[in-house]
């Protein structure tokens, strides 16, 4: 069903939701940045619910008609793949860009689904399960690089993905964000490349800044 006041869908259309509610007043809203919003309410952020339900109310602005092409599963992605295309685009990934993702969790896969659209022409991904990993592979991933949750591994690992990478990280993404995944991203990436935090995995982090600092 729509609203009285809603003109742009009527009862049948398909869509995929923004699930982010901003307050569309404040210079974050009014600039285009509405994703900043202080008052925003995300679905399934508490204290507000999800929508695994069989019915949701939405503002229409906030819903988006799908093509016919695209089914309703593959609009449910939208949102999540949303992420990775920003990441893609703060980190300008181009032809010239070797990636690494750490974490190969639905995140971390549209984010290499996203970097590999953005022109890039290696990407190793890496993560503790080997499932993931395999999943990884079967999209695309040039290489994959398993590791474990052990901080005192880092220095072993970093040249096991410098290795597989094969030339120069010039942008990691740290899909999982952790201690350790952010501290493998700063070791493991070119002096002068980026890091990119796209995971929030702990709410606090302790990382080493001041040598990542002397190489970025």
């Amino acid at each position: 069903k729509v609203g009285s006041e809603v003109k742009t869908l009527v009862p049948g259309d398909r869509v995929a939701l923004e699930p982010g509610i901003s307050c569309w007043q404040c210079d974050y809203c009014k600039g285009g940045r509405y994703n900043l919003c202080p008052e925003s309410k995300g679905l399934g952020s508490p204290p507000v619910h999800g929508c695994l339900a069989n019915q949701v109310v939405h503002p229409a602005d906030l819903c988006f008609k799908l093509p016919d092409n695209v089914s309703l599963e593959e609009g449910a992605m939208c949102e999540p793949l949303s992420v990775g295309v920003h990441a893609c685009r703060r980190a300008n990934i181009g032809p010239e860009t070797n990636v690494l993702i750490m974490g190969s969790g639905p995140i971390g896969l549209v984010t290499m689904l996203a970097a590999r659209a953005f022109g890039a022409p290696r990407i190793v991904i890496v993560d503790v399960d080997d499932y993931r990993l395999s999943v990884a592979k079967k999209l695309g991933a040039d290489n994959i690089v398993k590791v474990s949750t052990n901080l005192q591994d880092i220095a072993e690992e970093v040249e096991k993905i410098q290795k597989a990478m094969g030339t120069g990280i010039d942008v990691s993404f740290d899909c999982a964000g952790f201690n350790k995944t952010m501290s493998t991203a700063l070791s493991a990436t070119r002096a002068g490349g980026k890091v990119c935090l796209v995971g929030m995995g702990h709410r606090e982090m302790t990382v080493p800044l001041t040598p990542a600092a002397a190489s970025f």
